[in-house]
């Protein structure tokens, strides 16, 4: 029993002392050899440094190496580069404001004459104001673009940064002034459409006894002649609407007239192959022209050139001299059947339109297309030149469009006429006709493409209703009265309503988007 409880008291004493914790490396004593005293002394870790204090070692070594001088850190500036930069973003942010208000102008003119009466310039005032000029290099430089600006405007111009929309386009004018930078598209401006009065009926005339296919107008204004289904050329007074000749030879429809402004001559063409001249001085046929292999649809004089142009169901235009009666050409690529043609004095100085959905513009020189315009899709049934503009309009039962001479261009449509367009007419004051196969009459601005009215003929009492087609349209020499020929055998002839005023009929317009 002494002896337990002698060991209990030994483990459970606290006063009891720690084990003490061994060095890894025992001392050496006095007696172990030197050579492993050194030996175990390298063999302890030595003290680590911090991180920082090695990234920044490893930094220096580096600019030690690639960068002998440390005060040259900053890349140079190019001044030529700065300036061009500058210069950029300067016109800009200014270029287009360049230019003050007139009211701004008018107040530093005031404020410029009251410093010039006080004896101070600018630099003296600034000088007052304790500034001794441009302190920094991107100011130096914006002087210096202002300096550059002043001398521009008294040597040589470049046009590097002048917006392109500024730039004057004068004939002759050097090369240098059509390469500028920056091109500015100008804004289009929508035409305002101008006022036009409405038309109403003013006569009409019976004495055919077949659709009226062909109208044609006397260079004189005197006299208008009609072609129709019966076979018979009528020739009408335009003043009183009376009947003054009629001329029979032809043995089918006849679908083309023309007067010749030049000579006393009239020109027929039919559904029976042939073309006729009349001399009106002795009201007979004195020459025929040959060569088409079925009927005539349309027929056109060369306004300068003593020459005639037919088209037909051959699918080609041929072209005449007027006094040999020879063919100088025959003008092929149309694949169906030609049923108009135009003459003008320049290129192209023929025009047709043809069923194969297509207006092929001619070169008379040569024979051969200049150009074919294939955007329609339906037939063309007519087309029409304008008096006051170089440019024509065709006609289709998708869109009448309108086109820009010599090339073609495409203009705009005049889209709104849901019909087969039979005919088109354009008088001096720009009022374009268009005629549908249903009687339905549009009235049309030809500058803007506005429809200003919008009619139907009414057919002949006794006809049936769906023969109001409109056929042939043609006006008179002065513009003032438009003479239509239509499927209940009548001659209508249309004028301008005197009693109306554009506060009577206002111009109700309004753009389509995308158009302009």
């Amino acid at each position: 029993m002494p002896a337990r409880t002698r060991r209990r008291s030994s483990v459970s004493t606290p006063a009891d002392p720690a084990p003490q914790p061994q060095s890894i490396v025992e001392p050496t004593s006095s007696t172990e050899d030197p050579a492993k005293a050194a030996a175990a002394a390298a063999t302890e870790l030595p003290n680590p440094k911090p991180l920082a204090d090695l990234i920044e070692a490893s930094v220096k070594r580096t600019r030690d190496v690639f960068l002998a001088n440390y005060s040259i850190f900053e890349i140079p500036v190019d001044p030529p580069s700065q300036r061009v930069k500058l210069a950029s973003k300067v016109y800009d942010e200014w270029a287009d404001v360049r230019e003050l208000p007139a009211v701004v102008k008018a107040q530093v003119g005031a404020a410029a004459a009251k410093a010039a009466a006080a004896g101070k310039s600018a630099k003296a005032a600034q000088a007052a104001a304790g500034s001794d000029g441009p302190t920094t290099l991107t100011e130096t430089l914006i002087e210096d673009i202002d300096a550059a600006d002043s001398n521009k405007k008294s040597g040589p111009t470049s046009n590097a940064l002048i917006l392109r929309g500024n730039v004057p386009l004068k004939p002759g004018a050097p090369a240098s002034s059509l390469t500028a930078l920056v091109r500015v598209k100008d804004h289009r401006k929508i035409p305002k459409p101008e006022w036009h009065a409405p038309w109403k009926l003013m006569r009409v005339i019976s004495g055919h006894l077949g659709w009226v296919r062909s109208v044609t107008v006397d260079a004189g204004n005197e006299w208008f002649a009609t072609g129709a289904g019966d076979r018979v050329i009528k020739i009408w007074d335009l003043a009183s609407g009376t009947l003054k000749l009629s001329l029979t030879g032809h043995i089918s429809s006849v679908r083309g007239l023309a007067s010749s402004p030049r000579h006393p001559y009239l020109f027929s063409a039919g559904e029976d192959k042939q073309v006729k001249c009349w001399d009106l001085e002795y009201n007979k046929v004195i020459r025929h022209y040959h060569g088409h292999l079925s009927g005539v649809y349309c027929l056109a004089l060369h306004p300068t050139l003593d020459l005639l142009v037919t088209g037909g169901r051959d699918s080609t235009a041929r072209v005449w001299d007027m006094r040999t009666k020879a063919q100088i050409f025959a003008l092929s690529g149309h694949k169906d059947t030609v049923a108009d043609v135009k003459c003008q004095e320049a290129d192209p100085q023929i025009i047709t339109g043809s069923a194969d959905s297509t207006v092929r513009l001619w070169d008379l020189a040569a024979g051969k297309t200049m150009a074919t315009l294939t955007n329609h899709k339906k037939s063309v049934r007519a087309v029409a030149i304008s008096p006051n503009e170089f440019s024509f309009v065709s006609a289709s039962s998708d869109n009448i469009k309108q086109w820009r001479c010599p090339k073609g261009d495409f203009i705009q449509n005049l889209a709104g006429h849901q019909a087969i367009v039979n005919t088109l007419a354009i008088n001096q004051d720009n009022v374009l006709f268009s005629g549908g196969d249903n009687g339905s009459m549009y009235f049309w601005d030809y500058r803007t493409g506005y429809n200003f009215q919008t009619a139907v003929t009414k057919p002949q009492p006794g006809s049936l209703d769906s023969e109001n087609g409109i056929f042939c349209s043609s006006f008179d020499r002065t513009g003032t009265r438009l003479i239509t020929g239509e499927g209940d055998k009548t001659i209508k002839i249309w004028k301008e309503d005197d009693r109306a005023t554009p506060e009577t009929h206002p111009i109700n317009f309004t753009p389509k988007l995308g158009k302009y």
